[in-house]
């Protein structure tokens, strides 16, 4: 696939962000103006041994549709939205990855956008980032990739198919590679969701077996790196626990959408996920124990550096980010 139709492929893609709507949701959505970037784009974190380098990938602006939160009514989303401060027109939708710097390690939790991103003034930044940060994509050894939505995978590789990340090992949830690489299950699935198996085939066709290592979650992937299986979003959404001593940092990628809505309301379902009810299921149990246990959590749409920690606050909970 061209180029060009990947960008409009992908940012068809983000648009379930949004809906679960046709891909004309956004090529005919109206002029929100660019999203509003961050000055620090790279953020640093140690824990115990362990360094945790938040990545800003850049952001993107998407309308606020009436089907973004599938199961509230659409003026609740609108109100709860005016009284946060935030656009009641659109989400401002950032992406933030994470390199984890363990001793001679670099281990990256997912990898952006890269060349695909729309608009291009404010996507495509984690290798600007990562060089901020005093890397290069050589020095990067293991790639975890949380699920294979576009914002997550497409970095992986540029537009001529070259790998940006040419001596790292990728490690990706057995489960997910299996749904996406199907080619009954790309035929039983909606219309809308389609062009998200062309990005993921356009990554994963051709990666040699020597680079790709598919794995079943629940082990322990690199050193003091484990694994935990959070099946809803995709069916083989993973997330990722740090640990340093006795403290943790959990990568929870799109276990918790924009945390504005759905940590203050985790009963809510925004519609790009696959099986909302096994993601609310994991969503909620999760919530609970990190209330308890008050460990360090990054996401991947949380805003700039994205991490801090998830506290319960009435019904619902609240981020709190880290200083």
């Amino acid at each position: 696939m061209k180029r060009r139709n990947m960008i409009k492929v992908i940012g068809s893609v983000l648009a379930l962000s949004m809906a679960s709507t046709l891909p004309a949701l956004a090529q005919s959505a109206p002029d929100f103006g660019l999203p509003t970037l961050p000055q620090e784009r790279v953020h640093r974190i140690k824990m115990g041994d362990i360094e945790i380098i938040a990545l800003h990938d850049g952001a993107t602006r998407l309308p606020l549709h009436e089907r973004y939160v599938a199961n509230a009514p659409f003026d609740e989303v609108k109100k709860l939205a005016s009284a946060q401060g935030l656009s009641s027109d659109y989400v401002e939708l950032p992406f933030t990855a994470y390199l984890v710097v363990s001793g001679s390690r670099h281990i990256l939790l997912d990898t952006g956008l890269g060349e695909f991103g729309s608009p291009k003034e404010t996507t495509g930044k984690l290798l600007e980032s990562l060089r901020l940060a005093g890397y290069k994509p050589e020095d990067i050894d293991t790639i975890l990739i949380s699920h294979f939505h576009a914002d997550h995978i497409s970095g992986l590789r540029k537009s001529d198919g070259t790998f940006v990340y040419p001596n790292a090992k990728v490690w990706v949830p057995r489960p997910e590679y299996d749904y996406w690489m199907s080619d009954a299950n790309m035929q039983a699935a909606p219309q809308q969701r389609k062009g998200a198996f062309d990005i993921a085939r356009r990554v994963f066709v051709g990666m040699p077996e020597s680079m790709l290592n598919k794995f079943e979650p629940g082990i322990e992937v690199a050193p003091d790196i484990f694994s935990k299986a959070a099946y809803g979003h995709t069916p083989g959404h993973t997330v990722y626990e740090i640990r340093s001593g006795s403290s943790s940092f959990y990568y929870i990628a799109d276990m918790i959408n924009v945390p504005a809505f759905f940590a203050t309301h985790p009963e809510w379902m925004v519609a790009s996920d696959i099986d909302p009810d096994s993601a609310l299921k994991v969503r909620q149990q999760f919530l609970q124990v990190v209330d308890k246990t008050n460990p360090l959590v990054g996401g991947f749409h949380f805003p700039f550096p994205g991490v801090g920690h998830l506290k319960a606050d009435g019904a619902g909970y609240k981020f709190y980010p880290e200083q």
